[in-house]
C-alpha cells in the first residue's frame, strides 16, 4: 500500500501509541507514505498493515540513520511522563539528541518536535527543564524545524482526562491540592496532529503553542467532567503530601503511577496554560459532551502504554 503513496517518506515515533497514532492517521488520510519508529510493533493494530515499521534504535545510530534516510519530515513525539526504572529524564534527553543527530545525518528535510508549554532550562521540574534543553538543541542542530508546545492533550486514548473521570465514577470524593484554582488549557490530540502535519509543509523555523480555545481551573475541569458523566463532584482540598500518599496507594493497587510530585508542582505553577492565542479549534466542552458516556469507563494505565506502544 505504501508503495502507491505520494509525497515522500514521513516518519513518526510511536504510531501505535497516542499522539503519534493521530499524526500517522492524518498523514495516511493525506496520501503520504508513513513509517513509524517503535520498539513495540503491534501486528494487531489497525495501522500495522498501512505503515512501515522500523526499530527506535537509540543504541544503533547507523540503523537509526537509515530508517530516516531522505525523509521529507520526521515527527518526534518521544518522551517520558515520569522517571521509572532505568528510564530517567536525563536518558530521554540523550535519546532525543540521538534522534536530532540521526535526522541531520540522514538528510531529513523537516523536523517537527512535540515539546510542552512553558519550558525553561531554569525550571526545578526535570520534565520542563528537559524539554527546554531539547528545544535549544534542535534550534542549534541546523535542521529545519517546527516546535509545537501542547498543554494537556485530550482524546479517546488520553490518560489524565479519562482517569479524572474514572476517579469521579469510582469514589465519593475527589482530591485537589490547595484551592484547585490553577489553570489548564486542554488541546485535542487530533488538532495537534493536524497542526504537526501542517508544519511539515512549511520551511520557516517555528515555535508555537498548540493549545485549545478554552481554559479551566482544575476544580472547574473536575466539576465539568462530573456533571457530564452524571456524578456529583465532591472536591476535597488536600495538602500535596496527602494527595501523593493517596496516589501512591492507588498506584500500588492499579500497578501504575497515578500522579507525581512534579506533576502537582507543574499544575500549581500554571505551566499547563498558554500566554498565546489559541491555535487549535476543538473545544473541550464540546468533545466532552460527545464522549461523556465512555469517559472514565475504565482506568488508563501509563505504564501499560509505555511498555506496549513506544
Amino acid at each position: 500500500m505504501n508503495a502507491e503513496r505520494k509525497g515522500g517518506l514521513h516518519v513518526v515515533t510511536g504510531a501505535f501509541g497516542y499522539s503519534g497514532r493521530y499524526i500517522a492517521r492524518r498523514l495516511l488520510e493525506k496520501g503520504k507514505r508513513v513509517r513509524t519508529l517503535t520498539n513495540h510493533p503491534n501486528a494487531g493494530d489497525p495501522l500495522y498493515d498501512q505503515i512501515e515499521v522500523a526499530p527506535l534504535a537509540f543504541d544503533n545510530s547507523p540503523a537509526l540513520v537509515e530508517s530516516l534516510r531522505g525523509a521529507a519530515a520526521f515527527y518526534n513525539t518521544y518522551w517520558v511522563r515520569f522517571e521509572y526504572g532505568a528510564m530517567t529524564f536525563g536518558r530521554a534527553v540523550e535519546n532525543t539528541k540521538t534522534l536530532f543527530r540521526a535526522a541531520a545525518e540522514a538528510g531529513v528535510k523537516r523536523f517537527i518536535h512535540v515539546s510542552i508549554t512553558n519550558p525553561s532550562e531554569d525550571s526545578p521540574l526535570p520534565y520542563f527543564r528537559g524539554k527546554a534543553i531539547l528545544e535549544r538543541e534542535l534550534m542549534e542542530s541546523g535542521l529545519s524545524y517546527a516546535i509545537l508546545r501542547p498543554t494537556v492533550l485530550f482524546g479517546r486514548e488520553d490518560i489524565l482526562i479519562h482517569n479524572i473521570a474514572w476517579l469521579l465514577r469510582k469514589f465519593p470524593v475527589f482530591g485537589v491540592v490547595g484551592s484547585g484554582e490553577y489553570r489548564m488549557q486542554p488541546v485535542f490530540v487530533g488538532d495537534l496532529a493536524a497542526l504537526a502535519v501542517e508544519m511539515a509543509e512549511r520551511t520557516d523555523n517555528v515555535r508555537l503553542d498548540a493549545v485549545g480555545p478554552e481554559t479551566y481551573t482544575y476544580a472547574e475541569l473536575a466539576r465539568l467532567i462530573a456533571r457530564h458523566i452524571g456524578r456529583r463532584a465532591r472536591l476535597v482540598r488536600m495538602p500535596s503530601w496527602l494527595l501523593l500518599f493517596v496516589g501512591h496507594i492507588l498506584g500500588w493497587l492499579l500497578r501504575d503511577v497515578v500522579i507525581t510530585r512534579d506533576e502537582i508542582a507543574g499544575l500549581a505553577a500554571n505551566l499547563l496554560v498558554s500566554h498565546e492565542p489559541p491555535t487549535c479549534p476543538m473545544r473541550f466542552s464540546e468533545w466532552l459532551a460527545q464522549h461523556a458516556a465512555e469517559l472514565g469507563s475504565r482506568y488508563h494505565s501509563e505504564l501499560a502504554r509505555r511498555q506496549g506502544c513506544v
